[in-house]
C-alpha cells in the first residue's frame, strides 16, 4: 500500500520546494555575463547582506509560511471539494485569476505604505532593499513582520477570497512562487515567457530596488495595473552595458 499525502500537505511543502528548486536553476544560470542586469562586482559591492544571512532569513519564512498553511487548511478542511465536489476547468481558471488579483491588490498597498511610512521603511521593509542586486533565492528576503503581512497574509487571503480547493493552490501558490522568484532573478534571458505576457518583470522590478526607481513600481508580482493607477508606474528601457549584460533605465511613461 503506498503512502498517501493530502493536498493540504502538499499545499503547504510544494512551493517551499519549488522555491528552491528554481531559484537553484538560476543559481547555475548566474554565470551567464552576457544577459545578467548587473554585473557580478555590484552584486558583490552594492549588496548590505550576506548570501548566508539571506539564506537563513528565507529558512525562517518559509517556517513561518508553513505554520500559517497548516492552520488555514485546517480550518478549511471541511469546504471546497470534500463539500462540494470537484471543479470544472473554467472554475479553476477563475479562481485562478481571482487569487492573482487579490494578492496583486494587497502586496501593492502594503508594499507602497512600507516605502511612504519613514518608520516601516527603517525598521521593516529595508531589509529587503539591502539586496540592491536581486538574485533568485533572495526573493523571500524579508523582515518577519513584512513576510508575514505581506507575503504570508497575502496568500491566505488570495486562497480564501477566491475559494480555491487545497489542490488547486498547490498549482497556483507554486505558480505564484516561480513568478515572484523570477522577477528577482536579476538576469533578463531571451525566450523567457514571463518576459512575454508580463510588463512586471525582473526588469521592471529591478528598477524598483534602484535608489532612483524606489518610489516607483511597487506592483507584485502578476500585473502593472495599480502602479498605472495611482501613477508609480515607471516604464525601463533595456540598454547594453559595457562589458556585457543589460541595464534597465527609466524613461518617460
Amino acid at each position: 500500500m503506498g503512502i498517501v499525502i493530502s493536498d493540504q500537505i502538499l499545499g503547504t511543502f510544494v512551493p517551499i520546494l519549488v522555491y528552491w528548486l528554481y531559484s537553484g536553476i538560476y543559481v547555475l544560470l548566474g554565470s551567464f555575463d552576457n544577459y545578467r542586469l548587473h554585473s557580478k562586482k555590484d552584486e558583490q559591492e552594492k549588496n548590505l547582506v550576506s548570501k548566508s544571512t539571506v539564506l537563513r532569513g528565507v529558512f525562517f519564512q518559509h517556517t513561518i509560511q508553513a505554520i500559517v498553511a497548516i492552520l488555514l487548511f485546517k480550518v478549511t478542511e471541511n469546504e471546497g471539494e470534500v463539500a462540494t465536489g470537484p471543479k470544472s476547468w473554467l472554475t479553476i481558471v477563475v479562481q485562478f485569476i481571482v487569487a492573482m488579483l487579490v494578492l496583486d491588490t494587497w502586496q501593492y498597498f502594503i508594499h507602497r505604505y512600507m516605502h511612504q511610512n519613514k518608520f516601516l521603511y527603517k525598521h521593516v521593509h529595508s531589509q529587503h532593499h539591502r539586496l540592491v542586486v536581486p538574485y533568485a533565492f533572495g526573493a523571500l528576503y524579508n523582515h518577519p513582520l513584512e513576510g508575514l503581512l505581506l507575503d504570508t497574509i497575502g496568500g491566505a487571503l488570495s486562497f480564501l477570497v477566491s475559494g480555491m480547493s487545497p489542490r488547486v493552490a498547490i498549482f497556483f501558490f507554486s505558480f505564484a512562487t516561480i513568478k515572484t522568484v523570477d522577477d528577482h532573478c536579476g538576469l533578463w534571458l531571451p525566450g523567457n515567457l514571463f518576459h512575454v505576457f508580463f510588463r512586471n518583470n525582473s526588469a521592471y522590478h529591478d528598477v524598483h530596488h534602484q535608489l532612483y526607481g524606489s518610489k516607483y513600481n511597487f506592483s507584485q508580482p502578476f500585473f502593472v495595473t495599480w502602479d498605472r493607477i495611482f501613477g508609480t508606474y515607471r516604464p525601463y528601457s533595456l540598454e547594453k552595458r559595457a562589458g556585457g549584460g543589460f541595464e534597465a533605465r527609466l524613461k518617460e511613461d
